[in-house]
């Protein structure tokens, strides 16, 4: 106990010298912090949008009594940097909605603990964005899919579900944000829309809500889940509109870019939702939060996919043996000019470190992601700042680091045995315990000037 005490007495020090942390803090540590004045500010930025009422953590901080609870977990958990959950290297890109605390921040968090975590005055009053469990704002339609029951001591399990959606009109559609009741209840979900045409006669809306498989399957959804209309064309299909990872809050692109537009009857359909294993008995009761936007499609957004399922090999082969640390690379050569707005690194239990970059022509390197410490428990959908050109002929690298040792804590098998990507149904498994490495991108088609467009959220 001296030592840690030591430890944080000696950080406060140094930190209070230099009078800045990390993005140029030049703000010193307050002599005597208070909750009201310098501690909630941070929470608010950094730890409310999850730890909230209907957030995604299991507690709330929203008010002091509940911090002050835990004000020595607080102070311990962001002195290491486990919390606020934030994989990505800052120090490398920066990304919309990082959570990443100054040294300023961490030690002014470990003074006020030191002091005794004293309230101040002026009582603060955290204004979440919303109670509809979004991160977004509050929605303009709520789409419910079926429930799911898990059990403890289930394994993976999949489905495909759909929900049936009828407006009062043609919209268009803005943002869709698939929220479950509790992070880490799915570990990943992808999803698409159908949509049909104007008096097509459709199936009751609730008959047959989602099929349990095996595995992620291309199974005929069309026909399994009765979504075929009784009159009138097959529906058309924006695939991938929707999807969920660990720690994903929604995304709304600038006005006009990534805007579906919806006639007035369509389907969600999840084809491939994913519970990982459980250690509890839960009910999830997953939602579909749906914003609305008056401003027509301007720029349709496209999806690169590398890796696993994607466009590139992964040499050496993705086959991880026991008690070794393997390293494999993935690339590919574009032939146009991209603009990015988000990407995706993807990694199982294995995963140890991802880094990803695009090689101009001219042999200069865009920076596009480094994550040195992988965290299966969090994996987020990166928005940049503002869009990232990467022009034609430029070649898009990631590399990916695999523990498959005893000293990887998230390793399933104990001893280690050997793991690879494994083939069934078409494509690759998506059992946690089978390895992944895929680096997906969100782009549109660049123009002129999309390097100063911000993605950054409107207040």
């Amino acid at each position: 106990m001296k030592t840690n005490r030591l430890y944080i007495i000696v950080l406060i020090m140094f930190v209070s010298i230099i009078g800045c942390g990390d993005g140029g803090d030049s703000k010193s540590v307050p002599t005597k912090p208070t909750f009201a004045e310098h501690i909630a500010p941070i929470l608010s930025k950094n730890c409310l949008p999850c730890h909230r009422e209907n957030g995604a953590a299991p507690f709330s901080l929203e008010k002091f009594e509940s911090v002050q609870k835990r004000a020595k977990t607080i102070a311990k958990v962001t002195l290491n940097r486990y919390m606020p959950p934030w994989p990505a290297d800052p120090n490398y890109t920066h990304f919309v909605g990082e959570k990443v605390l100054t040294e300023v921040e961490i030690a002014t968090i470990q003074r006020w603990v030191e002091q005794g975590a004293i309230e101040g005055s002026g009582p603060y009053v955290y204004q979440a964005p919303n109670t509809h469990r979004s991160n977004i704002r509050k929605p303009d339609f709520v789409v419910p899919f079926d429930s799911v029951s898990l059990r403890e001591g289930d394994l993976d399990r999949f489905f495909i579900s759909k929900a049936m959606v009828r407006l009062d009109r043609k919209r268009y559609i803005s943002a869709l944000e698939l929220v479950p009741s509790r992070a880490g209840l799915i570990h990943h979900a992808n999803g698409h829309l159908l949509l049909y045409a104007d008096g097509s006669k459709l199936e009751p809306s609730r008959a047959v809500g989602k099929i349990e498989t095996s595995n992620s399957t291309d199974l005929n959804l069309i026909e399994q889940l009765r979504l075929l209309p009784k009159d009138g064309p097959l529906p058309s299909r924006i695939h991938s509109a929707f999807n969920y990872l660990p720690g994903v809050e929604g995304i709304e692109y600038p006005a006009g870019i990534g805007v579906y537009e919806v006639p007035r009857n369509f389907a969600a359909v999840m084809n491939d939702v994913h519970y990982g294993p459980s250690d509890t008995n839960i009910t999830d009761k997953p939602v579909l939060n749906v914003f609305f936007t008056d401003v027509a499609p301007k720029r349709a957004t496209g999806e690169l996919m590398l890796g696993t399922n994607g466009v590139s090999k992964i040499v050496p082969p993705l086959v991880v043996p026991a008690n070794k640390v393997t390293k494999h690379v993935t690339r590919y050569t574009i032939d146009a000019d991209i603009s990015v707005l988000t990407i995706n690194p993807h990694l199982h239990q294995l995963g140890k470190s991802f880094w990803a970059f695009a090689i101009k022509p001219n042999g200069d390197t865009i920076p596009l992601i480094r994550i040195p410490r992988w965290n299966f428990n969090w994996q987020y959908f990166y928005t940049f700042k503002q869009m990232v050109k990467i022009p034609a002929g430029a070649e898009i690298v990631a590399i990916a680091e695999f523990d498959n040792t005893a000293n990887n804590p998230y390793n399933p098998n104990h001893p280690p045995k050997l793991v690879s990507e494994r083939w069934d149904y078409g494509g690759a498994s998506m059992r946690a315990s089978d390895e992944m490495f895929q680096f997906i991108l969100t782009y549109t088609v660049y123009q002129k000037g999309d390097e100063h467009i911000s993605l950054e959220r409107k207040k």
